[in-house]
């Protein structure tokens, strides 16, 4: 198994400061990955890797660098898509898990939306990020990471 980490896909992550605190009890290693300089805090768990602001080079850089003890925070369902494929946990920064048995399915209405909005449809965004979704998050976060620490501790895959 690599190393037990966590991967953010960050420009517009609203749960860092929530992983940042995570990670410390955990103590377990963030790399925030962004196409800008975003503010981290100084510990030696959490380091930035800024990617060119080429079209999806942060999706591009951690789907490429997630595995296997990867904890990967994202909403890009097909970034999720990626990362669940390379054996990573994916959590959204709602707190829903990426599963390879819900993917498909979260595929197929990005998909739906997606045609909607390009045939003019006026369809609203996703709600407002709220404290329920916060809370939801560490709790999912709390919960992946207790897994996993028990698994590499155990010396299980």
């Amino acid at each position: 198994m690599t190393s037990l980490r966590i991967l953010i896909d960050a420009d517009a992550c609203p749960v860092k400061e929530e992983t940042y605190k995570v990670s410390a009890r955990y103590k377990v290693p963030v790399v925030v990955v962004s196409n800008q300089i975003i503010r981290i805090p100084q510990s030696a768990l959490v380091s930035r890797q800024i990617v060119s602001d080429a079209f999806d080079a942060a999706d591009d850089w951690i789907a490429e660098n997630c595995s296997k003890g990867s904890v990967v925070i994202t909403a890009d369902i097909l970034l999720a898509d990626r990362c669940l494929k390379a054996g990573a946990e994916v959590l959204a920064p709602n707190g829903k898990p990426f599963t390879m048995a819900s993917i498909g399915g979260a595929i197929a209405t990005r998909a739906i939306m997606a045609d909607l909005r390009a045939g003019g449809d006026q369809i609203g965004g996703p709600p407002p990020f709220s404290r329920q979704d916060r809370s939801r998050f560490l709790s999912a976060l709390d919960q992946v990471l207790t897994r996993l620490v028990r698994a590499a501790q155990s010396g299980q895959p």
